[in-house]
C-alpha cells in the first residue's frame, strides 16, 4: 500500500527514535507519578514546616547576621504558602494533568529556592529538600506524554 493512496486526512503513524522510547520508558512514567507524591509529601512537610517557624518553636536554632533579612515568622508563612501550592499542584500531576506538569517544576524550582535560602536554620533538612525538589523538577520535565517534545498540549 503506497503513502498516496490513504486518504487524506489519516494520520500517519509516527516513527518513535530511541530518545522517544527512553523518555516515555516505564520508569520515566513512574517517575512522573512518584514526581507527584513527592510533591504532595514536599507539601505537606512545607506546611508543616511553616507552622512550626510561625509558632516560633524552638525547633530552629537561632542564628546571628544573616543576609536576608526576614525572620522566622516570615520563613514560616512563605514555606506555608509554597507547601499549599505544592500539595495543589502534586495533586494535579498524580491526576495527570499538563498545567499540573509545568506549575510542579516552578513550584519545585521556588521551594529549592526557599530551601535554599533556609539553609542557615535546617542545614540538613534544606540539602535533603533541595535533592527531592531536584528529582521532581527532573522527572516532570523529562516525561513527554504521546512521545511529543513540544511545550503545547
Amino acid at each position: 500500500m503506497s503513502h498516496a493512496s490513504q486518504p487524506t486526512g489519516t494520520p500517519q503513524p509516527r516513527r518513535t527514535t530511541g530518545r522517544d522510547a527512553d523518555r516515555n520508558s516505564g520508569w520515566v512514567a513512574g517517575g512522573v507519578v512518584f514526581a507527584g507524591i513527592l510533591l504532595v509529601c514536599d507539601g505537606v512537610l512545607a506546611i508543616l514546616q511553616g507552622i512550626s517557624a510561625i509558632a516560633e518553636d524552638d525547633v530552629y536554632g537561632r542564628i546571628g547576621s544573616y543576609v536576608y533579612k526576614i525572620n522566622l515568622t516570615g520563613w514560616g508563612w512563605i514555606h506555608l504558602i509554597i507547601g499549599i501550592c505544592l500539595v495543589v499542584v502534586g495533586w494535579g500531576v498524580l491526576k495527570n494533568s499538563a498545567w499540573a506538569r509545568y506549575a510542579g517544576i516552578f513550584f519545585a524550582a521556588l521551594g529549592l529556592v526557599a530551601q535554599f535560602l533556609f539553609l542557615p536554620y535546617a542545614p540538613v533538612w534544606s540539602v535533603i529538600m533541595i535533592a527531592i525538589n531536584v528529582f521532581i523538577i527532573w522527572a516532570l520535565a523529562v516525561y513527554h506524554p504521546d512521545g511529543r517534545e513540544d511545550l503545547t498540549y
